[in-house]
């Protein structure tokens, strides 16, 4: 199984160490574009913090983010999954999964970024700020510059596996699974349900769309669970308990639309 994420857009803050080596990063085959982003990311900030702050979209009270991409290339890195932070990875919790499910994240989880194109949660990188949906001078618009490098190292990624795909929108546009492997893909949203007035009415949720997108991977992960695809991933999210309806694309090549039902947040 391949779980896509998404980034936080807040880190954890950096801690004195090695700093980055991009040759130790996971997807090698995504080297050459991450050392261009990272070029320009660190130019800008160092050169004009006025232009930095515009192009990344940062309010005053987070200025500080400019500097500290600034010196991205000496910061001391930590694992991705220290770095990122928030309500999808307060739930997921994987300082406290116990070995095997860690073993588990380690293999399947792959964290989107604007900066990195993509890492595993053991990757050691720096604490950053770039998103997906930020347009860099020279390089332009991330989702659409990630697009050419994601579709040649992805598909061999994710082999004959089934893909979880839990990204957000803006992270989603750097790589669309095709063909046969999106066959093997399974999309999440998560919905509440209310009676008002005797009557159901679904709504999808925001914040808690990322807090029950952790528990669901944290669940599969101290399961064990290894669906082969989105059929039987819908079998072991119902035997987890979860709530789900599915239904199998009308042609081939077409991902799984997957829905997690909720009741209370």
């Amino acid at each position: 199984m391949l779980v896509l994420l998404p980034p936080s857009e807040g880190k954890a803050a950096g801690k004195a160490g090695a700093p980055l080596d991009l040759a130790s990063l996971s997807l090698p085959g995504l080297a050459a574009p991450r050392e261009a982003v990272l070029a320009e990311l660190v130019e800008l900030c160092a050169a004009d913090e006025a232009k930095a702050q515009e192009v990344l979209g940062l309010s005053d009270g987070l200025r500080g983010e400019i500097a500290k991409n600034a010196g991205l290339r000496t910061a001391g890195a930590r694992p991705a999954g220290e770095i990122y932070t928030g309500v999808l990875y307060d739930a997921l919790g994987l300082a406290t999964l116990d070995a095997a499910a860690r073993e588990r994240a380690e293999r399947s989880l792959l964290v989107f970024s604007g900066l990195w194109g993509a890492v595993r949660i053991g990757d050691r990188i720096p604490s950053y700020r770039c998103s997906m949906g930020v347009k860099l001078p020279a390089l332009g618009a991330l989702g659409a510059y990630w697009r050419a490098p994601m579709a040649e190292v992805l598909p061999a990624v994710a082999g004959d596996h089934l893909v979880l795909d839990l990204r957000s929108a803006a992270y989603a546009t750097a790589w669309k699974p095709k063909g046969e492997v999106a066959g093997r893909t399974a999309t999440v949203r998560v919905l509440q349900s209310k009676i008002v007035d005797g009557v159901e009415k679904r709504s999808v949720v925001s914040h808690f769309n990322k807090a029950t997108k952790g528990r669901l991977v944290r669940d599969l992960l101290t399961a064990g669970a290894a669906p082969d695809g989105p059929a039987e991933l819908v079998e072991a999210l119902r035997g987890l308990g979860y709530a789900v309806e599915a239904e199998a694309p009308a042609k081939g090549g077409r991902a799984w639309a997957v829905d997690v039902i909720v009741t209370e947040l």
